[in-house]
């Protein structure tokens, strides 16, 4: 897959104001000033059973194999007693339901960040897992939390979640949904997702007949959280994906005020592409003898397996540079391009001279409602319209197979 980048300023921007940038900050809501704090020396808070994991003596291998299957992966550790890694689905121990489910799904190997990450997960412990998205990582904490709720008590009427996962834009959370329903589903364990944008009463009714993981925006959650709609005195296990990328879109209060409703003694993983200072300090104010991983550099790098040409230029050269791009692009048989505008408003003026050139294209920024963006982004993905103009709500989390793709910053 060839992708192009460019278009690149070399001044630096001034900070966004007002409705047209792609990235939106959060401000502290209502919602969030409404929520009540927990006294956990007051609450009776049902067990919790700690998953075990014990690897297969028959899959045992020395220190010096470990050692060099990490090397090979570029897979560093940090912590006390990290386990070794599982290379194999069948020596971690997953239900027949699972193993269905892998062999429906046609895998054969754990990625590297499933393989050393499952057996972290399943031993309890907290985790901070380093690693560029499309690496596998949505199994490698979903498996592990369905084996968590498998092994509680079940859900009573008025019960929140067991597990909660937190991620920061709604495409990014229903594309764990997708995942989470194919999985859950054989196990028997139901999930909601909740964003804004979303039929909110039908979350709500989710909610109140009880599912065992909730997959959230930390906006929409804490809008049901002030409301009384759920709470989180039974979640024992969470998960923030992508928390860089939460943090830098002004999360952080939404988080810390979510991580305080939950009940203290939860297993906590977070994800990350990078390691910024934001997120090392939530690492260290709410993990606990937490074990690190590193998949490749803690540096945001460039993916070496794809070629990016960065064309500097004048502002008014773009359009045309573009034009000549999109006909080299469109050329080739079976090709999608995305290009990625900083505002709103250039997004739409530049959809609507590519589909003047005679292009199929369509847009997606924060101004579209949910079913707009659902719809584009099938469009996109099933190849009807191989052109996708975006704001960056659509820079992580897109999964976009295709021969060609194509990445223009700034147009």
């Amino acid at each position: 897959m060839r992708k192009r980048g460019g278009y690149r300023r070399s001044r630096s921007r001034s900070p966004r104001r007002g409705g047209g940038g792609g990235t939106k900050r959060y401000d502290v809501s209502k919602a969030q000033l409404m929520l009540k704090p927990v006294n956990w020396n007051h609450q009776k808070l049902e067990s919790v059973t700690r998953l075990s994991y014990r690897p297969k003596v028959d899959f045992r291998r020395s220190e010096r194999e470990i050692s060099e299957w990490r090397k090979t992966k570029e897979i560093t550790t940090k912590g006390r007693d990290v386990p070794d890694p599982a290379l194999t689905f069948e020596e971690v121990g997953f239900p027949a339901e699972i193993a269905d489910e892998w062999r429906y799904a046609e895998f054969t190997t754990p990625t590297p960040i499933q393989s050393q990450g499952w057996p972290i997960a399943m031993s309890g412990r907290d985790m901070v897992g380093i690693a560029k998205t499309g690496s596998g990582k949505t199994l490698s904490y979903l498996l592990p939390a369905l084996m968590h709720i498998d092994q509680q008590s079940r859900l009573r009427r008025g019960d929140g979640p067991i597990a909660l996962i937190l991620a920061p834009t709604r495409e990014l959370a229903q594309q764990i949904k997708q995942v989470t329903d194919d999985f859950g589903r054989a196990m028997k364990i139901k999930n909601t997702c909740l964003f804004g944008g979303g039929a909110k009463r039908q979350q709500g009714d989710d909610l109140k007949y009880g599912v065992e993981i909730v997959i959230a925006t930390p906006g929409r959650l804490i809008d049901f959280l002030s409301s009384e709609h759920t709470n989180l005195r039974r979640c024992s296990y969470l998960v923030l994906d992508e928390a860089d990328r939460m943090l830098d879109m002004g999360f952080e209060p939404q988080i810390r005020a979510i991580i305080e409703q939950i009940r203290p003694d939860h297993q906590t993983l977070m994800w990350s592409a990078t390691w910024p200072d934001a997120v090392s300090r939530l690492v260290k104010d709410y993990l606990k003898d937490y074990i690190q991983i590193n998949v490749g550099s803690l540096k945001l790098a460039a993916n070496h397996n794809i070629l990016q040409i960065i064309d500097v230029c004048q502002e008014h050269e773009k359009e045309a540079k573009l034009s000549i791009l999109l006909r080299e692009i469109m050329a080739e048989k079976e090709c999608k391009t995305i290009i990625f505008i900083e505002t709103k408003k250039r997004v739409d003026d530049i959809t609507r001279k590519v589909l003047r050139d005679g292009w199929p294209a369509m847009c997606i920024h924060g101004d579209k409602s949910q079913r707009e963006r659902e719809y584009t982004l099938n469009s996109f993905r099933s190849g009807k319209n191989p052109i996708l103009i975006a704001t960056d709500v659509a820079a992580r989390g897109l999964e976009a197979h295709s021969k060609t793709s194509a990445l223009f910053r700034n147009v």
